[in-house]
């Protein structure tokens, strides 16, 4: 930023600072001396982006001016020193395939000889060798555990000290290389080759922006992990068939049981490991750091499981120690934002990640270290399935948007549907003063079947990909009224206006929160900012996506730092202000003085702010810079959620079995559990017995332990969880299991946490 930003920056803080208490003070006033115990929005009030060289951030870090670093490893190999902690979370795979145009490699008995050389003479190094798609970082991991253990077997035995004479290794990528060393073929002529993937760049086509972050329900599952590293590969049509049968029946909801889709997703991965096209040799974990100064630091900090701390749980947990609330996080990144910033299919680059987290709310987002998701701006009602054998019956007035329009027409009669959800939204103001209704939403959903369905020119390939889950799913969405949820403290009353929303869905899934995520009748954009930027690409002044960009010759839309956007929107407000423009999905939903109002806001808004990028999340756009920008929090009484809402997510704490007996008719488990002990700043994580009275009168703590029984047969039987008994073991029953030799998989769940989990497997005579 130049000097007049700095300037205006500490001017602000200062500022900010004195808001901040009014706004404390404001929220404290009621009558008899009652507090309100309400603070809208989460704890920082200002976020600082900046791009760093590492030398910079790590010198930076020590002295918590930084507060937290999204780079690369600042302290490869060794420990951080005294004052930064580390967050780690899954990165990569490294994965070894084969040339299918290799003659030695024609046979599956040859790939699968040459991949077991090439892994076993692989060089140690900073990752651990895991010959199985499925890691301890995934949430299906207890299930594929004796899968895994077979597998890390068979790795064990083919170690090498070189590939097979002959063989040419190719690596592809920086760390590649380094694993290879001095077998790398140096010429174009290959038969395997060693590369790095990302787990971010294996799943971004899958997820987008719009609605606050689309994505599948399974974005995080080591089964559609698997199939996105091997499924393309696969040589043998027969096999290929079958592989894309299994993930239509899992994606479908077409397997019922817990036990019978676990078999599935493990016969599925098998697949897709038994030819040897494209093998898992292992994973890379990334080491990200934060600032634990006693005073300048930071703590409550959580983290998600794959993404790490890009993601949406670290600016809604993070809080300055310094500070109750508020302070200004400065999140140090090592490279500058290329990708476009519009809320479509923008923010797809490392910096935009981190801004869009912040700026946009998702209606839910992946448990950081669990096997489902949170709810953060819908609340799902208990969905009503079909009951055997009849489906849901859809109501007459429930409505569909048209492929390739966006209008809402009424289904009529006659629609039926495998489930239906029931959806309470938690609506707020918008940055521009403009308020959230039912419209905002419909439009969401709108939108995604008018730019992904359909052949029409206006398309984009991009937003067809990243709503195609959601557009297969719908069957109908009906508005059903608008509830008013009244808070009273003391003599201060709040109201926040509810609408509800049914969505009917051709899907059924175990889990009805994974359920919930297919398509959420919810938008961090108002539809008028989403109007607005569909009269801009119409009029050929951008494209949603780079890909659609590139194939029209147009520029990436970019709402923020494009000047000549910027002048061409300005006009084009004005002109739909002045004929209270509504969009034809809106049609009776809108008014034209409501339309008006709204062009008008966002007119005024980008005056200025000098941006239209108008959102319904915990904070706004201040000021940004070719190496960064500044956020400020959003701290509007209408806004539903506040500071703590999420701080049972960091310090995700473990169980761990310390010795499990086999009966006749059961299996003992015992265990320890983790809490928290908690001492002024400072907090230690603690593991005791589950029996013991520290764990069990610990508040909101629960323990589970998961069990997956798999037969002789290599099947899975019978999986579920059960609770400690009062003495504080777990008792797992052996009823129906039969004759033969059996294997249990157990592993202990303190509040919900799954990944990175001590499992155990536990042969059953």
């Amino acid at each position: 930023m130049d000097r007049g930003d700095l300037a205006e920056s500490l001017l602000t803080r200062v500022l900010a600072l004195v808001l901040g208490h009014l706004v404390c003070l404001a929220a404290s006033v009621a009558s008899a001396g009652h507090e309100m115990p309400f603070y809208p929005s989460y704890y920082p009030q200002e976020i600082a982006v900046e791009t760093l060289p590492s030398a910079v951030a790590a010198e930076r870090l020590q002295k918590s001016t930084v507060h937290a670093w999204l780079g690369p490893d600042l302290w490869p190999g060794r420990a951080p020193p005294r004052g930064v902690l580390t967050v780690e979370s899954l990165a990569s795979y490294v994965v070894v395939g084969t040339n299918p145009a290799s003659p030695s490699l024609a046979t599956r008995e040859g790939r699968c000889t040459a991949v077991r050389r090439v892994i076993g003479a692989l060089r140690d190094g900073p990752w651990v060798p895991h010959p199985y798609p499925v890691t301890p970082y995934h949430p299906d991991h207890l299930q594929h555990l004796d899968l895994i253990e077979g597998a890390a077997r068979g790795s064990a035995r083919a170690v090498t000290a070189a590939p097979a004479p002959g063989l040419r290794v190719r690596a592809k990528g920086r760390f590649a290389e380094t694993l290879v060393g001095a077998h790398r073929a140096r010429d174009a002529k290959w038969d395997v080759v060693v590369e790095e993937v990302g787990v971010r760049e294996l799943v971004e086509s899958e997820a987008s922006p719009l609605h606050g972050g689309l994505a599948p329900p399974w974005l995080k599952e080591g089964w559609f992990h698997a199939w996105l590293l091997a499924g393309a590969s696969l040589s043998d049509a027969a096999e290929r068939e079958a592989a894309e049968s299994a993930v239509r029946r899992l994606a479908g909801g077409g397997v019922e049981g817990a036990a019978a889709r676990a078999n599935v997703e493990r016969a599925l991965v098998a697949r897709l490991s038994k030819g040897c096209e494209r093998v898992v040799a292992g994973y890379r974990v990334r080491r990200q750091f934060t600032s634990d100064d006693y005073s300048a630091g930071v703590e409550n900090v959580a983290a998600d499981a794959h993404a790490g701390l890009a993601s949406s749980i670290f600016p809604r947990a993070v809080k300055l120690k310094d500070f109750p609330w508020n302070g200004w996080l400065t999140v140090g990144v090592s490279e500058r934002a290329t990708a476009a910033w519009n809320p479509v299919a923008g923010f797809t680059d490392a910096t935009g990640r981190v801004l869009w987290a912040a700026l946009a709310d998702p209606a839910l987002f992946p448990e950081p270290h669990g096997a489902t998701w949170v709810e953060n701006r819908v609340r799902l009602q208990d969905p009503e399935k079909a009951p055997a054998p009849g489906p849901v019956v859809v109501p007459d007035d429930a409505v569909l948007p048209e492929a390739g329009t966006g209008v809402l027409k009424r289904v009529g009669g006659g629609r039926t549907a495998k489930t239906r959800l029931t959806y309470r939204v938690l609506t707020s103001n918008f940055h521009d003063g403009t308020s959230m209704t039912t419209a905002d939403a419909l439009y969401a959903l709108a939108f995604a079947f008018k730019w992904g369905g359909g052949q029409q020119t206006e398309g984009d390939a991009s937003v067809r990909r990243a709503t195609a889950l959601m557009r297969e799913a719908v069957v109908a969405v009906r508005p059903l009224r608008v509830e008013t949820d009244v808070l009273r403290f003391g003599e201060v009353t709040m109201k926040y206006e509810v609408p509800i929303v049914e969505v009917y869905l051709d899907r059924g899934l175990p889990d009805p929160l994974a359920l919930a995520v297919l398509a959420p009748p919810w938008t961090p954009v108002p539809w008028h900012v989403l109007a607005l930027l569909e009269e801009a690409v119409k009029s050929g002044a951008g494209a949603f996506s780079a890909e659609e960009a590139r194939r029209r010759g147009v520029p990436w839309l970019d709402v923020v730092r494009d000047a000549r956007l910027r002048d061409r929107l300005r006009p084009l407000l004005a002109a739909l202000e002045g004929r209270a423009h509504v969009p034809p999905a809106l049609q009776g939903l809108v008014t034209p003085r409501e339309a008006r109002q709204r062009w008008g806001k966002l007119a005024q808004f980008l005056d200025e702010r000098k941006h239209v990028l108008v959102t319904s999340g915990p904070y706004e756009l201040h000021a940004w810079s070719p190496t960064g920008a500044v956020l400020r929090v959003f701290r509007n009484f209408s806004y539903p959620l506040g500071v703590g809402s999420f701080d049972r997510y960091p310090h995700p704490l473990h169980g761990s079995i310390t010795r499990a007996e086999v009966r006749a008719d059961r299996i003992e488990v015992h265990a320890e559990a983790e809490r928290v002990e908690r001492f002024a700043r400072e907090h230690r994580i603690v593991a005791e017995p589950v029996g013991a009275a520290a764990v069990q009168k610990e508040r909101g703590i629960s323990v589970v332990c998961r069990f997956v029984i798999v037969g002789p047969e290599g099947a899975v039987l019978r999986m579920g969880s059960v609770a400690p008994t009062p003495a504080g073991t777990f008792v797992v029953t052996r009823d129906g299991l039969g004759r033969g030799p059996h294997v249990a998989l157990l592993a202990v769940s303190v509040n919900g946490v799954v990944v990175a989990a001590a499992a155990r497997s536990v042969r059953v005579e």
